[in-house]
């Protein structure tokens, strides 16, 4: 219980018996779960604020407690009546803005030690089971103080993906390309080309003449390259490295029918 030592350490003084200590573990977890203390009695007084602390004379009647509680955004306010049956604490909790009630009975020793009131380490015993009561009996059934959304960075739909080169690419629709990105000469686009599996962007590491930027004669590789390839040999869209000039009846020897120098040599 999280700053609940704190607030003890303040209100020791007016601890007098094992209820107060119990009241002002209730009154920590209506603080943890988004609540603020306005004052005690049924109604309001004078010069009211919020507060996280115990309102002077919170302890003044050790059988009947009233607490009044306003949620952080204003949604809620709680009247809190803890009343002392024998050696039990019944819990009322009413939301006036809603009518909602709830309520709980808890065993005093079951979650204080009355002999160490003085310190704070020893006198709270149980205090995930009493933390389980008060969400499950109070906080739930009145519903807990909405919280501010966390702002969160909007997703930006029209980013073009460039902007993000180890963005995984949304999958396209079968039978579709991917759409066009800008241009291959591009300095921002180098590297994408190996980022796209469809093969829809440029600028990638592995050249490909068909997608170079420099133009080419105008060759689909789907339809079949004559004395090359039969039609469909390559399924549309995907990614083609020839294996020969491009182009038909290309004029001039062909370079790689060179020999490089000192090819006679047998260890070359």
């Amino acid at each position: 219980m999280a700053g609940l030592e704190t607030l003890y350490a303040w209100a020791r003084p007016a601890i007098s018996c094992p209820q107060d200590a119990l009241v002002c573990g209730i009154h920590w977890e209506l603080i943890q779960h988004g609540y603020r203390c306005l004052g005690t009695g049924d109604q309001p007084g004078p010069d009211e604020r919020k507060s996280e602390l115990l309102p002077a004379g919170w302890e003044a009647n050790k059988e009947v407690y009233t607490l009044r509680y306003k949620s952080t955004d204003d949604a809620q306010e709680l009247l809190l009546k803890a009343i002392m049956v024998e050696d039990s604490m019944i819990l009322n909790v009413m939301d006036r803005s809603s009518q909602k009630v709830a309520d709980v009975t808890l065993a005093v020793a079951d979650y204080i030690n009355p002999e160490h009131l003085d310190d704070f380490h020893k006198v709270y015993k149980n205090t995930e089971e009493l933390r389980t009561r008060i969400t499950s009996g109070i906080i739930a059934p009145l519903g807990a103080p909405a919280e501010k959304a966390r702002q969160e960075p909007e997703f930006k739909e029209d980013m073009h993906w460039d902007e993000n080169p180890l963005r995984v690419p949304p999958r396209q629709p079968m039978g579709t390309r991917a759409p066009s990105r800008p241009s291959p000469l591009s300095p921002f686009a180098v590297g994408g080309e190996d980022l796209d599996p469809f093969g829809g962007r440029s600028g990638g590491m592995i050249v490909d003449p068909l997608h170079s930027g420099v133009p080419q004669p105008r060759i689909d590789p789907s339809s079949g390259i004559p004395g090359r390839l039969p039609p469909g040999a390559v399924p549309p869209g995907a990614r083609f490295d020839p294996f020969g000039p491009l182009g038909i009846g290309r004029p001039g020897p062909d370079p790689d029918h060179l020999p490089p120098p000192g090819y006679d040599d047998m260890f070359m």
